[in-house]
């Protein structure tokens, strides 16, 4: 049963003597009124609906009231076209010989899609259920990514009512469609190239507080992505004469497509362990039990045998190993007792740092060895660049996370899924991916699934990182 709570349960320790004046529960009643807008994106182009901008434009006209201090002190740019989706806030820093190195603070406040269907509590409802620490909050949006955005924006006006000033300029950038592609980010980038900014940090959502994935490790680790995947999109189509169903030929289109999806099956690409992950394998390693703890050091001796233990301890683990496949549609076929002129199918790939869009490709067009099946690119990304585990700016966000989860182990790892922070590798060396909630397998399961839910305690810790972050800048 759903019920409302008091943010401020056993947060004390973190408030600002001055953040009364926006309190937690202000902070967590932001979150469900935005919560409750469906900023939906979708595809530009194919089948099915498009984008309906009137949530957008929703959410954006809520923000003012919602962060008042924010929309007086710091300017807003909506920058992507006319009037344009994406968010650009410039809180100006009192040393103005660093305002071309600013930090900037990244979050998306775009959904995936969601019905009511299978939910246990309605996607757009924000219900909280429980009380005090247990308490938790529903919702298509809290971990991915409207919990970032208003922990951000939550942070910067706790600040602002306690006076603070940053030394360097600080950006927010918010994206809205980073669910598809991410153009708003893209022109984001376009418009701080164009005045010569290069951001000195640059920390998007991606890793988070985690336990359970690493063998051998009983405790919370913080991992911090320090690269991404790239994301390609194949398109598989075989085209035939089709025909009457009645009189099939031995190889139809389907039964062909049927045959390279399953070479593609057996043939994965070659598993390894690059330079991030086994730096991951000897920091979280150092505090694993024994005899693990021994093995993870000699991980540049064991490398290939690690490489065995992480493709068959799971997907998460395996996938650090190797560029991913997964097949995601198929199409085919337009009448029960006719023959399918084409098949087709989508093919979703995750690419290694150390591969290339172009290595991706072929290895795909190798395991299908069948010139019939016709290969397409839809869109694809290269894998981003590996930005340092020491430096300032590394220094910062490790500092400011401890500083909150005093002693928590920190680890850099190669983030598998895709971001928006690709797009600032462009103009700058130092882009980090890490959201700062505790997430349980269950919760980090349940993104771009049913019943999408943050625990509040996650999430006014998250705000207090984010906070100290600003501060040390």
């Amino acid at each position: 049963m759903a019920s409302t709570v008091s943010a401020n349960s056993s947060r004390d320790e973190y408030q600002n003597p001055l953040s009364d004046s926006f309190s937690n529960d202000d902070a967590l009643e932001a979150l469900r009124q935005l919560l409750r807008i469906p900023t939906i994106s979708r595809p530009a182009t194919g089948p099915g609906p498009r984008t309906d901008p009137a949530p957008f434009e929703a959410f954006i006209a809520a923000l003012p009231a919602l962060f008042p201090r924010v929309h007086a002190a710091l300017e807003l740019e909506r920058i992507g076209g006319d009037p344009g989706y994406a968010l650009l806030y410039r809180w100006r820093g009192t040393d103005l010989t660093g305002a071309a190195e600013p930090t900037v603070l990244m979050a998306h406040y775009d959904v995936v899609p969601a019905t009511d269907e299978g939910w246990q509590h309605p996607p757009f409802a924000a219900e909280i259920v429980g009380d005090g620490d247990a308490a938790v909050l529903w919702g298509r949006g809290t971990l991915d990514d409207k919990g970032c955005v208003v922990a951000i924006l939550s942070a910067v006006e706790r600040l602002l009512a306690a006076g603070h000033a940053p030394r360097h300029d600080v950006l927010l950038c918010f994206g809205n469609d980073e669910e598809v592609f991410g153009t708003g980010a893209r022109s984001i980038v376009d418009v701080l190239r164009e005045r010569s900014i290069r951001p000195s940090l640059v920390l998007d959502e991606g890793g988070a507080i985690v336990r359970e994935i690493f063998p051998g490790v009983d405790e919370d680790y913080a991992v911090i992505g320090v690269t991404e995947k790239g994301i390609t999109t194949l398109r598989l189509r075989v085209d035939e004469h089709g025909g009457h169903a009645a009189s099939p030929p031995a190889f139809a289109a389907t039964e062909r497509l049927s045959r390279a999806i399953l070479r593609l099956n057996r043939r994965p690409s070659k598993a390894r362990l690059g330079t991030t992950t086994r730096t991951m394998i000897r920091t979280l390693g150092s505090r694993a039990r024994q005899p693990l703890r021994t093995v993870f050091a000699a991980v540049d001796v064991l490398s290939p045998l690690l490489t065995r233990v992480f493709v068959r301890r799971g997907a998460e683990t395996a996938a650090l190993t190797r560029t991913t496949r997964a097949v995601t549609e198929l199409r085919a076929g337009h009448a029960h007792n006719a023959l399918a002129e084409s098949a087709e199918a989508t093919l979703n790939m995750r690419i290694a740092p150390w591969s290339s869009v172009e290595e991706a490709v072929e290895e795909v067009r190798r395991a299908i060895a069948d010139d019939a099946v016709r290969i397409e690119v839809v869109e694809a990304s290269e894998p981003s660049p590996v930005s340092p585990d020491r430096g300032e700016a590394w220094d910062d966000l490790v500092a400011s996370i401890r500083t909150v989860h005093p002693g928590l182990l920190v680890t850099p790892y190669v983030m598998m899924q895709a971001s928006d922070a690709r797009w600032f590798t462009a103009i700058s060396d130092h882009v980090y991916r890490f959201a700062p909630f505790r997430m349980s397998g269950e919760e980090r399961a349940c993104l771009h699934a049913k019943d999408e839910r943050m625990r509040v305690t996650a999430f006014l810790d998250g705000i207090e990182v984010y906070r100290a972050l600003l501060e040390r800048r």
